[in-house]
C-alpha cells in the first residue's frame, strides 16, 4: 500500500513579515515616546496651559447727574463712540430757569453789597460831622462854666448845654458804632469778592453746571451695548443708560487648577488662540497678576465647606493676561469670547504678588471743564451791576 507523500513545510514569510510589523511599531512607538520626552523636557515642562479662559474688560455704564426727561439719544447699540461725544440729553427748561434765577439773585447781592461800600463814606462823613458838632459843645459848655462863677449864665442854662453836650456824645457813639459796623462787612474785601458775591456766585455756578450737565457724553471711546434709554424716558442721577465697552482695552482672564500655579509668575510670557478666529491666529501677552481668591470664593453663593457633605473639588484661580494691542487691533475680540491659553513658566524671576501700580487705571477728562464758561458770566454780571463804589479794601491801616 502506497502511502501519500509528506507536503514541503511553507516558507516562513507571513511570521518573518509579522516580526518586522512588529519592529516597525516598536521603533515607531520609540521615536514618538522619545520626541515626547524631548518635547517635555524642552518645552512641555515649561508650558501650562487651559481652555477655560475667556475674554475681558471694562464695561463702563453712562449714567446721569441731574434729574430729569430724555428728549434726544444720540447713539445705539453696536455704534463706536469717542470721548466727550453727547449720547444722551435731558430736558433742561427747569435748569435754565435755575440759571436766571441765580444770574438775578447774583445781580441783586452785588448791589447790596456795592451799597455797604458807598455807605462807608457816607457813615464816616456823618462821624465828622458829630465829632465837629461834639467840639462846639465842649466850647459851649466850657465858656458858660466860666461865666457861671460871676452870675451871667443862670444855673438852668448850664445844666442845658451840659444836657446838649451829653446828647452829641451818644449821637457821635452811635455814628461811629454804625461806621465800625458797615466797616467790618467790607473790610479786607472789594466788591468780587465778598462773601456775599461769592455765595451768590457758587449759586450761578452750580445752576450753570446743571444745566451742562442735561448733556450726557462718552466718558471714553468704544462699542455702545445695553442701551436702555428711551425717549420720554424720566430718569434720576445714577440710573444707567446704556454701556460703552473700550474693545481695544481687553484682556484675558485664563482660570487656572491651583496645581498649575505652581510655576506661574508675573510677567511669563502667553501664547492665546480664540474660538472666533481658529489655531490661525495667534495672540501674545504676559502675566500681569493673579487674582486675590479662587472664582468659588468670589461667587455670589460661595460653597460652604463646613457641612457633611464634602467633596474635594479643584478649584481655579483667575490669572489676568494682558494682549498686544497691535494683535488686538487686526483682530478684535469681544468680552465673553472663549480663549486657548498657554503661559511660558521657565521664567521664574517675577513675583507671584503684584507690588502696586506705577499709574491710574483709567481717567476721563469729559467733566472737569463744564463750567469753564460759568467764570466769564460771573465776571460780566458782576461788572454790569457795581455801582461808583471804592473797589480797594479798607484796612485798620488806611483809617
Amino acid at each position: 500500500m502506497n502511502t501519500p507523500a509528506e507536503p514541503a513545510a511553507a516558507p516562513p514569510r507571513r511570521s518573518t513579515k509579522r516580526r518586522w510589523l512588529l519592529l516597525a511599531a516598536a521603533i515607531g512607538f520609540l521615536g514618538l515616546g522619545g520626541a515626547y520626552a524631548v518635547w517635555w523636557d524642552r518645552v512641555g515642562r515649561f508650558e501650562v496651559d487651559t481652555d477655560n479662559a475667556y475674554v475681558a474688560g471694562n464695561v463702563i455704564q453712562v449714567t446721569p447727574q441731574v434729574s430729569g426727561t430724555i428728549v434726544a439719544i444720540h447713539a445705539d447699540d453696536t455704534d463706536f463712540v469717542q470721548t466727550g461725544r453727547t449720547l444722551i440729553e435731558i430736558d433742561d427748561a427747569d435748569a435754565r430757569l435755575a440759571l436766571e434765577q441765580a444770574k438775578a439773585e447774583l445781580a441783586q447781592t452785588v448791589r447790596e453789597v456795592a451799597t455797604l461800600f458807598s455807605m462807608d463814606g457816607a457813615l464816616n462823613a456823618v462821624v465828622s460831622a458829630r465829632e465837629a458838632t461834639l467840639a462846639r459843645a465842649e466850647q459851649d459848655l466850657a465858656r458858660r462854666q466860666k461865666l457861671a462863677s460871676s452870675g451871667a449864665v443862670s444855673a438852668e442854662e448850664l445844666k442845658h448845654a451840659s444836657d446838649t453836650l451829653q446828647e452829641v456824645q451818644a449821637q457821635l457813639a452811635g455814628a461811629r458804632s454804625q461806621a465800625e459796623a458797615n466797616r467790618v462787612l467790607i473790610d479786607n474785601t472789594t466788591i468780587a469778592d465778598h462773601p456775599r458775591v461769592l455765595r451768590a456766585a457758587s449759586k450761578v455756578r452750580d445752576a450753570w453746571l446743571a444745566l451742562r450737565r442735561c448733556s450726557v457724553p462718552a466718558p471714553v471711546s468704544g462699542q455702545v451695548a445695553r442701551r436702555s434709554a428711551q425717549l420720554g424716558q424720566r430718569t434720576t442721577p445714577g440710573v444707567a443708560l446704556m454701556t460703552i465697552v473700550p474693545l481695544e482695552q481687553v484682556w484675558v482672564d485664563a482660570n487656572f487648577k491651583e496645581a498649575q500655579l505652581r510655576e506661574v509668575r508675573i510677567g511669563q510670557p502667553a501664547e492665546l488662540t480664540a474660538d472666533i478666529y481658529g489655531g490661525g491666529v495667534v495672540y501674545h501677552g504676559r502675566v500681569v497678576g493673579l487674582a486675590a481668591g479662587t472664582g468659588g470664593a468670589f461667587s455670589l453663593l460661595p460653597a460652604q465647606n463646613a457641612t457633611g457633605n464634602w467633596l474635594k473639588v479643584v478649584q481655579r484661580v483667575p490669572v489676568r493676561i494682558a494682549l498686544d494691542p497691535a494683535e488686538v487691533k487686526a483682530h478684535p475680540l469681544r468680552i465673553g469670547l472663549s480663549m486657548q491659553v498657554a503661559v511660558r513658566v521657565e521664567d521664574q524671576s517675577g513675583k507671584l504678588l503684584s507690588i502696586g501700580r506705577q499709574r491710574d487705571t483709567a481717567t476721563t477728562s469729559v467733566f472737569e471743564d463744564l463750567d469753564h464758561d460759568a467764570a466769564p458770566l460771573i465776571a460780566r454780571i458782576i461788572a454790569d451791576n457795581t455801582a461808583a463804589a471804592p473797589q480797594a479794601g479798607h484796612t485798620a491801616a488806611a483809617r
